[in-house]
């Protein structure tokens, strides 16, 4: 596993875990949403993940962006349907997205290397 998708998902974990270990309501109910309105519904998983995708790159979170290109990955987007969705995100963001777009490729390709090697 690289480096890059090692960290990310190790920080990820502990972070979240802490966060929801201090109870607080707010915070639970907010994570709760989130994972629910990325479930099956009148849109597919793969497609809410490349919406999502959109937004975290507009917005420039390079976080959110990571997150929804993997689970994107998960269910089974490809490298031309990313593209297709970070291209769009750049045209409504802007050139001030190419720096996010820059990492969110870099991140695709580990995804595709860890995919690749069997891991």
């Amino acid at each position: 596993m690289s480096d890059m998708l090692h960290e990310y998902r190790t920080y990820r974990s502990a972070m979240n875990q802490k966060l929801l270990q201090d109870d607080n309501k707010i915070i639970k109910r907010i994570f709760n949403l989130d994972t629910n309105a990325y479930t099956v519904g009148a849109l597919d998983v793969k497609t809410k993940e490349l919406l999502g995708l959109v937004a975290s790159a507009v917005l420039r979170c390079d976080d959110c962006v990571r997150y929804h290109l993997e689970t994107a990955h998960k269910n089974g987007a490809s490298k031309a349907e990313v593209m297709e969705t970070l291209s769009i995100a750049t045209l409504v963001g802007g050139t001030i997205v190419i720096p996010h777009l820059r990492r969110a490729y870099e991140f695709w390709e580990a995804l595709e290397n860890e995919k690749a090697s069997g891991l």
